[in-house]
């Protein structure tokens, strides 16, 4: 086909040909499937189609033996799918280069393709079932076995499972349970060989019960899947116990294979399955004898050299530590060392695969760690206070710019320290930072709960009492008052009592936020005014505290008095301070 030549439902058409076509373990078929919409496919001009042409030329190169062609054609996959919305495509897309990566053996990429598959099928999967869904599940279940990862290749079939099951495809729904049925035959033989034979026996019976599933539907699969089902469900018989019910499907099913042109792939899953079997058999009748031993070693030599021819070094793997355990058994000790030998130097070659991914994904999740550390850090020092460890103006404005003052009742009050400049000017600068770190301490211990308290600039703090009407706030903000008149400032050698003046806005229901900080803002000037060391607000204020609050003003408060103007002018939205920086 030539680009432009192919339509969108022709695309989708050729891509499931395609993955169809890359179950089977003869390459000819793909490779002449691919040849003839790979034009089209690499002309559609859409990042998605763009990212399965990538795809589909990564798998061709690595049937092809070309190993740095599949990575470069992954590679380019993964930068056309950048450009496609999170979907059920997107995630069979990334379980699909998932497969391709561990059968290149490139576990650590595998791995993450994994992941983000996985994440991205979770997603998606509360929106309508489809048939990219239901695919991405079993693509991912495919490379979860080769990764060695069965326990979640099993959770991904049923999945899979489920959502086929509400599709009206009955071809798709019989190659889920199929798949399903497998991978826990599969489990339950690893979790019997660990020695767990209670947890076995569970698992091979959900295995049948897919596989009589799978045969109670209404579908004619094709004989190469069929003899696959037929070969399941057998081991699955076998590891429940039924060893003899077994035997009859498995003789029946390879005298099948040997009869025609059968996938090699097939052809091994089914000698490995014999062979087991037979074990089994000498195991519990000793009658059986050599003969039988004998003939599991051939099967054995056999299914190894299928699984090699096909690139599953997986399940080669096995073959090699059961031949070496198998000839051990019959007698043929030479041959069991050397079984074993190469099993050992097959299983040290994939152990380094898996020491080197390890190794990677630990410095890759100590950099997220310390990325999320300094991103944390940056948050802090963004609506912070390094001072005093209140929120600052950024913070304050974020959370009064999220106040709903035209439908809520909020009380703002805005706190200034009385005469800070002549801490400052009489002492250090270092006096003036504990003075403000000592206001705000109490201003946070005498609070409401729920009332927040930030720093606002300089020595003026703001507090934001939400569901507040006027009077209660009145109320709240005088405790703020006394708390501070009334501590004690002796430690701080700063030769004088500290106190603060409260400036106090109550919402009416048409007031911003940056109104009703104006309103706080020119209570506060009044109550400077007043002699200081008081609460302000629009309805009154309550008496004045003890310790600065009569009508008189203390000498030389005059320039003060213009310095606090000053300040207060200073201080309205739009302006702000370094640390005590201010003139009040």
């Amino acid at each position: 086909m030539r680009p432009g030549t192919i339509d969108g439902q022709q695309l989708e058409d050729a891509r499931w040909r395609l993955l169809s076509a890359s179950h089977l373990s003869d390459a000819r078929v793909f490779s002449a499937e691919f040849a003839d919409v790979a034009d089209a496919l690499a002309g559609s001009g859409e990042p998605c189609w763009d990212a399965w042409s990538a795809a589909f030329t990564a798998r061709a190169a690595l049937l092809g033996g070309d190993v740095a062609g599949s990575a470069t054609g992954v590679a380019t996959a993964r930068a056309a799918l950048e450009h496609c919305s999170p979907s059920a495509e997107r995630a069979l897309t990334l379980a699909y280069l998932a497969h391709v990566e561990v059968s290149a053996d490139r576990f650590d990429v595998a791995v993450h393709l994994a992941v983000d598959a996985s994440l991205l099928a979770d997603q998606v999967s509360a929106e309508d079932p489809s048939r990219p869904l239901h695919q991405a599940h079993h693509w991912l279940s495919l490379a979860l076995t080769r990764l060695d990862l069965e326990e979640l290749a099993v959770a991904q079939a049923l999945r899979g499972v489920r959502v086929a099951g509400a599709l009206p495809d009955l071809g798709d729904r019989w190659q889920l349970l199929r798949l399903c049925a497998q991978q826990h035959a599969e489990l339950a033989q690893t979790v019997h060989r660990r020695g767990d034979a209670a947890r076995s026996r569970e698992l091979a019976d959900v295995a049948v019960r897919c596989a009589t599933s799978a045969r109670e539907l209404p579908w004619e699969p094709t004989d190469p899947d069929s003899d696959l089902l037929d070969v399941v469900q057998a081991w699955a018989l076998a590891l429940r116990g039924e060893l003899d019910d077994a035997l009859a499907p498995l003789r029946r099913v390879r005298r099948h294979l040997q009869s025609g042109n059968a996938p090699l792939w097939l052809v091994g899953y089914t000698d490995l399955a014999l062979s087991r079997l037979l074990g089994r058999l000498c195991a519990r009748d000793a009658d059986l004898g050599r003969l039988s031993g004998e003939e599991a070693v051939e099967l054995l030599v056999t299914a190894s050299g299928a699984f090699a021819a096909a690139g599953d070094r997986r399940r080669y793997r096995q073959c090699l530590l059961e031949l070496g355990q198998a000839t051990a058994a019959v007698g043929a000790t030479i041959e069991a060392m050397h079984w074993l030998d190469a099993y050992r130097a097959e299983t040290s070659r994939a152990q380094l695969h898996g020491r080197e991914l390890w190794a990677e994904m630990f410095v890759r999740r100590s950099r997220l760690r310390e990325a999320e550390r300094q991103t944390a850090v940056l948050r802090r020092h963004a609506l912070e206070d390094p001072l005093t460890g209140l929120g600052n103006r950024r913070s304050a404005e974020r959370l009064m710019g999220e106040l709903r003052t035209d439908r809520e009742t909020v009380s703002l009050a805005v706190v200034d320290v009385d005469g800070f400049k002549a801490v400052n000017d009489e002492h250090s600068h270092l006096h003036g930072d504990a003075v403000l770190r000592r206001v705000a301490e109490l201003l946070r211990q005498h609070c409401r709960t729920g009332d927040e308290v930030f720093r606002w600039a300089g020595d003026e703090f703001l507090v934001v009492l939400p569901d507040t009407a006027e009077p209660q706030a009145v109320v709240a903000t005088e405790r703020l008052r006394s708390a501070v008149a009334d501590a004690d400032w002796a430690a701080l050698d700063v030769g004088r009592a500290v106190t603060v003046s409260i400036g106090l806005a109550t919402s009416t229901g048409t007031r911003s936020w940056r109104e009703l900080f104006d309103a706080a803002d020119l209570h506060l000037f009044a109550a400077k005014r007043g002699g200081r060391n008081r609460v302000r607000a629009a309805g009154g204020q309550p008496p004045a505290g003890p310790a600065d609050g009569g009508a008189t003003r203390p000498a030389g408060s005059v320039d003060e008095l213009v310095a606090e103007v000053l300040g207060g002018a200073r201080r309205r939205p739009g302006w702000a301070f370094e640390d005590n920086e201010v003139a009040s």
